[in-house]
């Protein structure tokens, strides 16, 4: 065996060959080429050339094509060569172009990779989304365009690394985010993310896996999206939906969810709560004369005092209107509850300052106590609201009251319910009706006007009172419709009498404070056109209570009414707060002095004193006086002597049908006394 031979034999041709043809290119390549051919032959006049042999000079050159362009060649020792020379020559060119072409085609594949991912990085800059490439621990190996414009920094300053620099902070949702990924598959959120320059901001992540060519996972791209806006807006709607937008307090709907999950708490530790349920005793008649946006302000400051009053845990919220729900949890007995109810009456007894209006308010509270009278948040509001109703008619203090519920209550609130519903099916099937009680001239003995009284004939009951049905037709707001059936009745009235040539005389007229606002002057006017009837028929009864707050809105109102020809009263004087310095402002014609003083007269010496002081301060005052109730002839002697105008009352006559009110015209009560 000869020198080369050995080499071929025992030299691992194909490892050198392969490292050479694949690892080295253009003059590198060449001289390891010509190194290794070398080798093979022993001899230093072997090669590997790029010239075609047929040039070589030497004519017993032999050479083998490696490739079209590329040879090598060999011209023997001395010029000699044998046949085991052109076998090895073969072998060697054989295995070199076999490597060649094995090369080629990398190349090919590795030029096709680089163009794809040419073509993949041009797609990804152009995408608007935010694309990032991670290693399965999270490393960025990629950053496109539309992430440096989202984070504001370039691909050199984050590719390397860890994507948990850009989280909001390190949560739980940041932990173990890559190996839930991998166990379960494509994963879609919406996370908090935080830009260089510090804004966090809120983005949708989807997650993809980035596999090599056996499927396996290597890495993970995150598609991210800017969704703050989106957020935002629903924030804002989640805020309308659970909110209540002028005072911010939680809404009826939020207060029942966070009460319910209180009271669950509340019974695995065996604690007692407590619901009040609150309502403004004077807010309608402020927020009536003075109009809404004082209405609103008032309510804002509300909401501030109830807050500052209770505790952190405590929850407050506005359940529309004048309506507040308070729940008080995890307090030690059910009595604590009366310790804040009447902090929050002494909250409400405070003075209010509303854009230079001193306001005062008061409140009503009902009381219902976890777990005794419900165990969730419907149940004990809807007994703390009757409780409320119980309160607000009980209410003797100008700070208000409050009452624990009873089941006797229910009972309470379901003849309300009856009453209620009655009297809407009364005002569509014509069940009220009107009757007018005379009031007489104390002097002259003659018949100078009437009140207008509202009646109702239930079908079933028979003649419910007053007294029972005109409370519920308040609570309900019912009384609007009532006020204004009776003023169109009157005026009807009034226009059939005036038909009938008889001249004016005054029908009087209650109207409620839900009525008494600044549109009646108008409702005045329109009725009075509707029946071409003289203002001189319309006497309007307002009460006292009425009064005592906006006086300078109510003097707006009353003036606008007296301008028309109609003439006022002030109705059961004597039984509420009216400020003297107001008074003499209102522009009133008579005081009408309420039957509770006239019922002790002349026997009561403390009725006896009101009665005289109202009258001579009356007259002080150039108003007329009326007194109603009176029923016996030493009550009217009394009223004659004290200097009363004008008296009402069964002593005269109770109230009657229309049609019985024209004979009294020519009677002379005189002669009854």
């Amino acid at each position: 065996m000869t020198r080369a031979s050995s080499v071929i034999d025992d030299w691992d041709l194909g490892a050198t060959l392969g490292e050479a043809v694949l690892s080295l290119q253009g003059d590198a390549l060449d001289e390891e080429l010509n190194r290794i051919v070398r080798l093979v032959f022993d001899d230093y006049a072997a090669s590997y050339s790029h010239i075609r042999p047929d040039t070589y000079p030497e004519t017993d050159a032999r050479w083998q094509h490696v490739s079209a362009e590329n040879f090598y060649v060999i011209s023997g020792k001395n010029g000699q060569y044998n046949e085991a020379d052109l076998q090895k020559l073969n072998v060697l060119a054989g295995l070199t172009a076999r490597l060649f072409a094995t090369r080629a085609r990398l190349d090919k594949v590795q030029q096709e990779s680089a163009r794809a991912q040419l073509r993949q990085n041009q797609i990804l800059e152009q995408i608007h989304e935010s694309v990032i490439t991670m290693d399965l621990a999270g490393f960025i190996l990629s950053w496109n365009r539309g992430a440096e414009k989202m984070f504001g920094y370039s691909s050199q300053e984050v590719i390397g690394k860890n994507i948990l620099f850009l989280y909001d902070d390190e949560d739980a949702e940041a932990s173990g985010l890559f190996d839930a990924f991998l166990e379960h598959g494509g994963r879609e959120m919406e996370v908090l993310r935080r830009k260089k320059s510090g804004e966090v901001f809120w983005a949708s992540l989807s997650l993809s896996s980035l596999c090599d060519q056996d499927g396996q996972a290597v890495g993970i791209i995150g598609y991210l999206s800017d969704i703050t806006q989106r957020k935002e807006a629903e924030k804002k709607i989640n805020r309308l939906a659970y909110y209540d937008s002028l005072t911010s307090l939680p809404n009826r709907s939020l207060f029942k969810q966070l009460v319910d999950n209180a009271l669950l708490q509340s019974q695995r530790s065996n604690s007692v709560g407590a619901l009040l349920f609150v309502d403004l005793n004077r807010f309608k008649p402020i927020n009536d004369t003075l109009g809404h946006h004082i209405g609103d302000l008032l309510l804002v400051q509300v909401a501030e005092k109830f807050r500052l009053a209770l505790r952190e845990n405590d929850i407050v919220s506005r359940l529309g209107s004048d309506e507040f729900a308070i729940a008080l949890l995890d307090i030690n007995q059910h009595y604590h509850a009366i310790l804040v109810v009447q902090k929050l009456l002494a909250v409400m007894d405070g003075l209010f300052l509303v854009e230079g209006h001193e306001l005062r308010l008061g409140a009503s509270i009902g009381i219902s106590i976890f777990p005794q009278d419900g165990q969730d948040a419907d149940t004990l509001l809807q007994k703390a609201d009757i409780a409320m109703y119980k309160a607000k008619r009980s209410n003797d203090s100008a700070a208000g009251s409050y009452v624990f519920y009873n089941q006797n209550m229910n009972q309470s609130v379901a003849g309300r319910l009856y009453l209620e519903s009655g009297m809407r099916r009364a005002l569509d099937q014509q069940e009220f009706f009107v009757l007018y009680q005379p009031k007489v001239d104390i002097l002259s003995g003659k018949m100078i006007g009437v009140e207008a009284l509202l009646r109702w004939n239930h079908p079933d009951k028979g003649i419910v009172p007053p007294s029972e049905f005109i409370p519920v037709a308040e609570e309900t707001g019912l009384i609007l419709r009532l006020d204004a059936w009776v003023l169109e009745t009157a005026c009807q009235q009034a226009h059939i009498w005036q038909m009938q040539n008889v001249t004016p005389f005054r029908i009087a007229v209650n109207v409620s404070a839900r009525e008494f606002t600044a549109n009646f002057p108008e409702r005045i006017k329109a009725v009075l056109s509707k029946y071409q009837i003289s203002p001189a028929w319309l006497e309007v009864e307002i009460t006292e209570s009425m009064l005592m707050h906006s006086a300078e809105s109510v003097i707006a109102i009353m003036e606008e009414i007296t301008n028309q020809g109609v003439s006022l009263a002030l109705d059961d004087f004597g039984t509420g707060y009216s400020s003297l310095s107001y008074l003499k402002r209102f522009p009133i014609e008579t005081l009408k002095i309420d039957r509770s003083f006239i019922m002790g007269t002349p026997n009561d010496h403390n009725d006896n004193a009101i009665t005289k002081a109202i009258i001579m301060m009356a007259k002080q005052l150039k108003l007329k006086v009326i007194a109603e109730g009176v029923e016996t002839i030493q009550q009217l002697e009394f009223l004659r002597e004290a200097g009363c105008d004008e008296v009402q009352g069964y002593f005269f006559s109770k109230p009657i049908a229309p049609e019985l009110i024209l004979p009294l015209l020519n009677k002379d009560f005189q002669s009854q006394s």
